[in-house]
């Protein structure tokens, strides 16, 4: 117990040193600081590249599929792969290469990791495409840890693992096999941009970019998953790609996504010194396919050092199938916590809240639910409950333990992000 509490305080101490340590280099603190040492203690892991990890095995399974699949004019492969760029990149490599402007809701401090204002571990793939391209590269995989603040349940954790996927074709190679295809453009000029497509490419280009860019997925996942998955395709939007999509998949019942994609910005294209070609991009989440594939309920099992789950990803043959035996089911500890919002509800947001829990209660946290609400009518001040259930993935908990840590979370809600108790 003695130590438990221990480790709480120096976690939050450890926030008052003038610079962060990652990875061997100093970055000076700011105002946007608000990476914590618990996601600090994750960076360098590297999961992905652990042989016989469950993460380690999907990448592997992945990259056989686009080896064998897709070929070069010489038999070599055609997609190369890239996993082991550190995860340390720059605001505008993780934000104005990707056309994302200033003041998008996705810059916010609330959502990501800030190193400073300058630097953040990066919050997806995406981040290098821009590096990629430039370097010459046409078709590639990069795979990579990413960080970002979020809900706490099952299936959403601080750290997980992308696998970005990116393909540019020539005038020529996109249209060699489409009748007549010496007539056809990837481009037109005086175009407008529609819901279908971007003002600068040809409808005919896009369709068959969307086509290339569906079936090449599809194939991926039926490869991963065999032809009774079901999947299905959602429109939506992404600042770096036009038209854009989800996929998702059939998992316990629930539609869940796995993957975004889309055909890519020229603007991004012509930055990157590639304007003459026109490509796709995807991103898939190597956690939830792998919850999917092996039928691991819970993303906090992908970060256990228990041998009885790591054993069971020890195969001869990456394509040998694997279902997960889960592990004993320990008890749910469930407790309550409830307060005030300060009285500048600005000041504070559900991601705070959220990882304040984290970096206190770490992986004994299952889930935190926003569980009520309740308005003042005469002060007009809100106030709210959040139910916190503990569970150990390998131990039983016990409820003098998980009230120490819940102790904590409750004086440091108050000191930290300015509420006040109703406990």
């Amino acid at each position: 117990m003695v130590c438990l509490t221990l480790n709480v305080h120096t976690l939050l101490n450890e926030h008052h040193s003038d610079s962060v340590a990652v990875l061997g280099h100093s970055y000076p603190r700011d105002d946007f600081t608000n990476v914590t040492p618990r996601i600090l203690a994750k960076v360098g892991l590297n999961l992905h590249n652990q042989s016989h990890h469950p993460l380690w095995l999907i990448k592997e399974r992945i990259k056989a599929h686009f080896y064998s699949a897709y070929v070069g004019r010489w038999g070599n492969p055609l997609f190369s792969v890239h996993d082991n760029l550190s995860p340390v990149v720059t605001v505008e490599q993780n934000f104005d290469s990707l056309l994302i402007p200033p003041g998008h809701p996705s810059r916010k401090k609330g959502d990501n990791y800030y190193l400073n204002r300058k630097t953040m571990l990066r919050a997806h793939t995406s981040a290098h495409q821009r590096e990629l391209v430039s370097s010459g590269l046409d078709a590639f995989l990069l795979v990579g840890d990413v960080y970002r603040r979020d809900e706490i349940d099952a299936s959403h954790y601080p750290v997980f693992h992308q696998m970005e996927g990116v393909r540019l074709f020539s005038n020529h190679e996109l249209f060699s096999e489409v009748q007549h295809g010496q007539d056809l453009s990837l481009f037109e000029a005086a175009g407008r941009r529609t819901p279908q497509k971007q003002e600068t490419h040809s409808l005919e280009a896009v369709k068959l970019l969307e086509f290339n860019l569906k079936l090449t997925l599809t194939r991926l996942v039926t490869q991963l998953f065999g032809e009774d998955l079901e999947v299905r395709w959602v429109d939506c939007y992404f600042p770096f790609t036009h038209p854009s999509f989800e996929m998702e998949v059939r998992f316990q019942g629930d539609w869940m996504e796995v993957l975004g994609c889309g055909v890519m910005e020229q603007e991004l294209l012509i930055s990157a010194g590639a304007g003459h070609k026109a490509g796709w991009a995807f991103g898939l989440g190597l956690e939830r396919l792998a919850m999917v594939l092996f039928g691991i309920p819970d993303i906090r099992l992908f970060w256990s050092q228990d041998q009885r789950f790591l054993k069971q990803f020890q195969v001869d043959d990456v394509q040998q199938p694997v279902c997960f035996q889960p592990l004993s089911k320990f008890p749910p500890l469930h407790n309550h916590i409830s307060f005030w919002l300060p009285e500048d509800e600005d000041d504070f947001t559900e991601n705070d809240f959220y990882e304040l829990v984290r970096s206190i209660g770490g992986d004994l946290v299952e889930k935190v639910s926003l569980v009520d609400q309740f308005t003042q009518p005469n002060t007009g001040r809100r106030s709210q409950c959040y139910s916190i259930i503990y569970r150990h993935t390998e131990r039983t908990l016990t409820q003098q333990e998980v009230r120490l840590v819940h102790q904590e979370i409750e004086r440091s809600a108050e000191t930290e992000l300015g509420v006040q108790g109703r406990y």
